[in-house]
């Protein structure tokens, strides 16, 4: 790691000793995670986006799902145990997780969300998803994500 300053994702990882790679790229503004995982070489299969839902109850529940898919919200809110749930507006992802749109990382926000990861990341050997800036990705493996973040695993599309 160079002096770059580490994010909160990277700091629980190191302090839960949870061994990680980070890849950094060249980006200034939000760009979506087809043209993030182009420009680190990430295979497509193997990266995914973090998304912030609201619950009925109010509750904020964090979803990790494949780049390249939808979500389905109601799978989601069945594995939630909510009877729906509904995307939070892009206004409020700073100030429900501490991380900009486009660098939010299922792992070190503000507060622990009960987090639900797509079953396919079991498939990989390592997954990549926002090191939690723009411009930066964590690769892991996805049972240290889902420890790191106290994740469920479940068909999320």
């Amino acid at each position: 790691m160079s002096k770059e300053t580490k994010t909160n994702a990277m700091r629980m990882l190191d302090r839960k000793k949870i061994p990680y790679r980070i890849i950094q790229y060249e980006c200034d503004e939000f760009i979506d995670g087809l043209h993030t995982a182009e420009k680190t070489g990430a295979p497509v299969e193997q990266s995914f986006k973090t998304l912030v839902t609201r619950g009925k109850s109010g509750q904020f529940y964090v979803l990790v799902i494949p780049i390249a898919e939808e979500i389905n919200l109601k799978n989601a809110a069945r594995l939630a145990g909510e009877k729906s749930l509904e995307m939070i507006h892009v206004k409020e992802i700073t100030e429900v997780t501490g991380y900009v749109r486009g660098g939010c990382s299922p792992i070190g926000m503000k507060k622990q969300f009960p987090t639900f990861i797509h079953e396919s990341a079991r498939e990989y050997g390592e997954i990549y998803v926002s090191g939690g800036r723009i411009g930066t990705t964590i690769c892991l493996s996805p049972t240290d994500l889902q420890a790191a973040c106290g994740g469920v695993f479940g068909n999320l599309t």
